[in-house]
């Protein structure tokens, strides 16, 4: 569905100031975004306006209780010419299934949809063309209305904002070090750990934080009830190689549906390696990576898509995996992700959708 949306346009464009041979991660965005606001038991008519400040009261739901999902997917300038987004459509459908835990009404999917083509359409020369970047696309939905009470809100606000970026990890593609959760935990089956809700990622700051002050890239996060096994990494899901098996997490209700989890799935079966999805404790990794068993980790993910692990810290104890070196399938997955989203490689599964320029 094609509609083209109420729009403002910005009266002179800051792109050209914007350095992309330099680019970080989340801290540019582009000259324009969408809103849609709520109430009355319905949405009400989309527009696309210059990007800025919104005004709230301090009484505004969100800000004591919480109630806000978001989602974030990217962009790609094709080598060929033209723009690709990559799985909008689960993105889509993922931000329903957050939006249900949370109480807050759907976005309907052809808005979801047309909204990011129109962005794009709009910001188009915000689209970086270097190898590695991309722009990023983060839907979100937050309750607005001013009440203080722990209840549901009658009336929300739906924006998509965009901006252009490079590498999220500042080592790249290279391997990163994780140390696991130690005395925090982040979610239990039940909880919030599968939607994509800002309560989910406030529970992981202080944990990333002490972890970062250590040397650490990230948390690896175990179960919150045995604090045995492992659930994901605060930004991405977990993956390992045993045995020549690619072995990953289940969708049990504490981690995240990922969608570059899912590829990898995809990309991994349609090559003919065998993939398990099961419960996979700490003590094995640790014993695997001792005797040779288990040859690479790595995580998946929107902002890094692949992102090897090379070292895995673990109540005193540090294993190095494949010598803190990337492994041979993170590298062909990551090279065929990528390949897919620029439109050099093949798209068997219709993964990529072109906006029309």
């Amino acid at each position: 569905m094609y509609v083209k949306y109420k729009t403002r346009k910005v009266e002179s464009s800051r792109v050209g100031k914007i350095d992309f041979d330099h680019l970080g991660f989340g801290e540019i965005f582009s000259d324009h975004m969408f809103r849609m606001d709520y109430e009355h038991g319905g949405w009400l008519e989309p527009e696309i306006l210059p990007f800025g400040k919104i005004e709230v009261l301090p009484s505004l739901s969100t800000l004591h209780y919480g109630q806000s999902v978001f989602e974030g997917l990217k962009a790609f300038r094709a080598r060929k010419g033209g723009i690709n987004v990559f799985r909008p459509d689960k993105h889509a459908e993922r931000m329903w299934h957050s939006s249900d835990r949370l109480c807050i009404p759907r976005v309907d999917k052809d808005i979801f949809l047309t909204a990011v083509d129109e962005l794009i359409r709009l910001d188009q020369t915000w689209v970086p063309s270097k190898v590695g970047t991309a722009l990023y696309i983060r839907p979100f939905t937050f309750a607005t209305e001013d009440y203080i009470g722990v209840r549901v809100s009658e009336k929300y606000s739906f924006f998509i904002i965009t901006g252009p970026v490079g590498a999220y990890y500042k080592e790249g593609f290279n391997p990163v070090s994780l140390m696991t959760s130690g005395d925090f935990v982040r979610a239990v089956r039940g909880g919030l750990g599968e939607a994509k809700t800002a309560a989910n990622y406030a529970a992981s700051l202080l944990p990333a934080y002490e972890a970062k002050k250590r040397g650490f890239a990230q948390v690896l996060w175990l179960d919150a009830l045995e604090e045995k096994y492992i659930d994901e990494v605060g930004t991405m899901n977990m993956c390992f190689v045993k045995d020549n098996v690619l072995i990953t997490p289940p969708l049990e209700g504490t981690i995240l549906a990922g969608i570059t989890r899912d590829s990898v799935l995809h990309l991994a079966r349609h090559w003919g390696i065998k993939v398990e999805e099961r419960r996979i404790s700490i003590d094995e990794v640790l014993s695997s990576i001792k005797d040779g068993s288990m040859t690479e980790a790595f995580g998946t993910g929107t902002a890094a898509v692949i992102s090897p692990v090379g070292k895995i810290y673990h109540r005193g104890e540090t294993v190095t995996l494949n010598d803190n070196r990337t492994g041979p399938l993170a590298q062909r997955l990551f090279d065929e992700i990528t390949g897919i989203q620029s439109g050099e490689r093949a798209d068997p599964f219709g993964w990529v959708h072109r906006v029309g320029i």
